[in-house]
Parts: C-alpha cells; sequence; structure tokens
C-alpha cells in the first residue's frame, strides 16, 4: 500500500555494493560512519515467506508485542498479530503523538518467529566482539522511530521503501521525545540550515542499512514496510 509520504530523491549516505570486503568494511565504516550496502545478500526466499498472506498464515492469532513511537517510553501492548496487521496497520496520522502510535518492531518471540528468520540471511560482516540478533517489523506508511541511538547494527527493507535520518554521536538531533519521525519532518526538517541537515537516504527492498555504535538515527516508512534489523550486542 503506498503511502503518501514523499520521497527525497537526496542520498547523502554512503553506498558500497558485494565489492567490499570485510576489512575494509572495518576500516571505513565500522566504528566511523554509516553505509548502504547493495547486493550483498539474497534474500528473495524470506522475502516469499514475509508476504500478508504467508503471515497471516503462519502467525495470525499469535501476539505481538506493539511499541510506542517515542524516543523515551517503553509502553507495551499485546494484540494478535491479525489483529494488528487488519486493524492497526494503517497510514500515521500526522497529528498523533508518539505515546499515542503503536506498531510491531522487535520484541519478537522467538518460539514462534525463529522458524521464519532461519531463512534470512544476515549481512556478511561483524563487529568483533559481538553476537547479532534480529528485530522483525511490520508497520504502516507515515510510521517510524523518533531519534535514538543504541550499538551498531544492520536493517534491511523486506517490502516498502523506509527513509532513514542519522547524525553522529556528537551532534544531538533538535527534536521532541514524544513527536513522530513524520511530524519532525514536517515541523523541524524544513526549518533546518543545510548544516545542521542528517545524513539520510531511502532505502528499498534488498538494501541494507550500517550504523555504527552510538549514531543517532529515526526512521521514516513510506509505505507499508517490512523489515528486519541485526543488531550487535
Amino acid at each position: 500500500l503506498a503511502g503518501t509520504v514523499p520521497e527525497e530523491p537526496r542520498c547523502t549516505v554512503e553506498r558500497a555494493d558485494a565489492s567490499l570486503t570485510y576489512s575494509l568494511f572495518l576500516q571505513r565504516f565500522a566504528f566511523s560512519r554509516p553505509v548502504i550496502l547493495g547486493g550483498v545478500t539474497d534474500n528473495s526466499a524470506f522475502r516469499a515467506l514475509c508476504t500478508r498472506e504467508k503471515l497471516l498464515a503462519a502467525f495470525g492469532p499469535f501476539p505481538v508485542r506493539l511499541s510506542t513511537a517515542n524516543t523515551y517510553s517503553y509502553r507495551k501492548v499485546d494484540v494478535p498479530f491479525q489483529e494488528y496487521v487488519e486493524h492497526l496497520l494503517k497510514p500515521q496520522d500526522p497529528a498523533r503523538l508518539g505515546s499515542d502510535t503503536l506498531y510491531f518492531f522487535g520484541d519478537n518471540n522467538f518460539t514462534e518467529w525463529g522458524p521464519l528468520f532461519q531463512h534470512y540471511v544476515a549481512p556478511p560482516f561483524r563487529i568483533p566482539g559481538t553476537s547479532p540478533a534480529y528485530s522483525f517489523g511490520v508497520a504502516g506508511s507515515g510510521s517510524g522511530v523518533p531519534f535514538h541511538w543504541h550499538g551498531p547494527g544492520f536493517s534491511e527493507v523486506i517490502f516498502g521503501r523506509k527513509r532513514w535520518f542519522l547524525y553522529p554521536p556528537d551532534k544531538t538531533p533538535h527534536f521532541h521525545p514524544n513527536e513522530t519521525t513524520l511530524a519532525w519532518l514536517q515541523n523541524t526538517y524544513p526549518t533546518l540550515p543545510p548544516g545542521q541537515r542528517p545524513l539520510e537516504c531511502t532505502l528499498r527492498p534488498g538494501e541494507v542499512l550500517y550504523f555504527p555504535d552510538r549514531w543517532w538515527h529515526a526512521t521514516l516508512n513510506l509505505d507499508t514496510s517490512v523489515f528486519i534489523s541485526t543488531f550487535l550486542g
């Protein structure tokens, strides 16, 4: 389902392809800056299992844990996956606060979702001393997570388009923690001088974004989207 959120054609995040070696990844990106990786994995088999019909057939009655789109709120709501898809998976209302916005990202029950994740081909790079953990999500157009930071990781779009905004650890973005990314894009983003704009890009299916440790980032789903992140903890 296409949303009404415009796509910014400009991309200020560096891109790399399958020719990127692990040593070069460590040298150029792992500890210093984000990069978009194209062609490093083939998840066509995983994508085939992530259609609306396949996901509802496999997980419809199972509860999923929804989270608020608020940087400092940890309110969680459990609903059956089918109820989420059929009643809550809607385009984002720009007027709603983050604390009133619920969507499904992460908090996966690995007993139930583990068999699906076995089909996912993770990016081939790791950070020494870390181990990967998956976070799977399905979200409506205009939804997203406001600015926050954590450890390093990868995020791949399976269906839809996902716009990313990133700042390095020493540049705290100007945002209200209870303002959705959509509201921030409409209200704050246009007022930013060029030198204060984030790194940004729109990811399409099959593209993977790597973000280093402690980088601020916010996301915005331009369409109804399916995505999976690999957190390196």
